[in-house]
């Protein structure tokens, strides 16, 4: 910063750019947020605390955790994370399998996968937006989130480890050809 009419304008500019930048993302936050109260027709729990000061005891969209789901937002959240999974994760960082490097293709019957792999969607919906969490977000995603929970999950002693070794598991094979399976619920 400058001390200079000059250099505050400039300081000016770069601040209005920023606010407007953050706006946008709101915005789009926003939209996004009313979409999944649309679909999902309520809104997730949160405490009183939370709804304080809000016009009209407003609730706010706060996503809650798979485990705490149940009922159609269990369903739909499964199905959304399935998506991500089968979309992005694991075209994109599941390469290799093999019985150092296990993976499942039917992740969502491993309670500890299941856990995990939603607490790395939800970072990495948080992360990733650049006009929310700024342009460092993908990087902190990557270091802090994305790595150890891999690095837990095709573990050779990880959640999916079984699946390569036992043979009483003949539906979770060992070198896939494709380590992405269409997620499902079991026909009623």
């Amino acid at each position: 910063m400058t001390d200079s009419p000059e250099g505050l304008a400039e300081d000016l500019a770069d601040l209005r750019a920023v606010v407007e930048i953050h706006g946008h993302g709101l915005a789009r936050h926003a939209e996004v947020i009313k979409g999944l109260r649309d679909r999902l027709g309520s809104t997730a729990s949160v405490d009183a605390d939370e709804t304080a000061g809000r016009p009209d005891g407003e609730r706010p969209f706060v996503p809650s955790f798979l485990l705490y789901l149940d009922g159609p937002e269990h369903t739909l959240e499964l199905e959304s994370l399935a998506t991500w999974v089968n979309v992005l994760l694991v075209p994109v960082y599941v390469n290799e399998v093999s019985p150092l490097r296990p993976w499942c293709t039917r992740w969502w019957e491993h309670p500890e996968a299941l856990a995990r792999l939603h607490a790395l969607w939800l970072a990495w919906q948080s992360l990733t937006d650049s006009p929310s969490c700024g342009h460092t977000g993908p990087s902190i995603w990557h270091r802090d989130h994305l790595d150890p929970a891999l690095a837990r999950l095709r573990a050779p002693d990880g959640p999916f480890a079984r699946c390569m070794l036992d043979p009483e598991r003949p539906a979770h094979n060992a070198n896939p050809t494709t380590p992405v399976e269409d997620f499902g619920f079991p026909s009623a």
